[in-house]
């Protein structure tokens, strides 16, 4: 078993774990009380700027082959997903210039981007937001919401797209071979932030 399949086997309780997080549980219905959508949007947002620094940090170390890989990555985090979450910040009249970072956030990236000074377990603190974005977008596709705002974010990350991106990074991670305790470490760390992400900041 690749490192990348081992560290998804041993995250998958904690996917199944967010899915019944209230937060999750709510997008899947459609009837997410909209503040907390919202102040959602609005911590991931200000996560997603840091993450594309993450890659950028990654970037710099990354032996050739790869390094268009994550500036792709890069760029599809800054253009697209920050882009998805502009026009989603619209229709739930979210306040992204005025947001400030909550302690989930600041922990967590503070986390990757400590994380992303070693090339190979930087990946591994990663690959929980790649890998698990996929995962649940395509687990809520099976029975999408019927709030069409709530289906376009699933639809987002249901997409065979996103999971190709997400793909390339478990490449990475396999040619990387870092020590596997310490990306198992690593990996964990970071489905916890994952987990600890959607208790959204009153």
């Amino acid at each position: 078993m690749s490192l990348a399949r081992e560290l998804e086997a041993i995250g998958r309780p904690l996917v199944e774990e967010q899915l019944r997080h209230p937060t999750v549980a709510g997008i899947a219905r459609g009837d997410l009380d909209l503040t907390v959508f919202r102040g959602w949007l609005e911590q991931d947002y200000l996560f997603l700027h840091d993450y594309v620094r993450v890659f950028a940090r990654l970037a710099w170390q990354a032996p050739d082959g790869h390094l268009g890989d994550l500036v792709e990555l890069a760029h599809s985090t800054f253009f697209d997903e920050l882009s998805l979450h502009r026009a989603l910040a619209e229709e739930f009249d979210a306040d992204l210039a005025g947001a400030v970072k909550g302690p989930a956030c600041a922990a967590y990236t503070a986390f990757l981007l400590d994380a992303a000074a070693s090339y190979g377990e930087g990946l591994a603190a990663l690959y929980p937001c790649m890998w698990g974005y996929s995962t649940l977008g395509r687990i809520l596709a099976e029975d999408p919401p019927a709030d069409p705002r709530y289906r376009r974010w699933v639809d987002a990350y249901a997409d065979p797209g996103f999971a190709m991106l997400a793909g390339r990074v478990a490449v990475m991670l396999d040619e990387a071979a870092p020590d596997p305790a310490r990306a198992r470490t690593a990996f964990l760390e970071g489905m916890r932030h994952e987990l600890a992400f959607w208790d959204v900041p009153s």
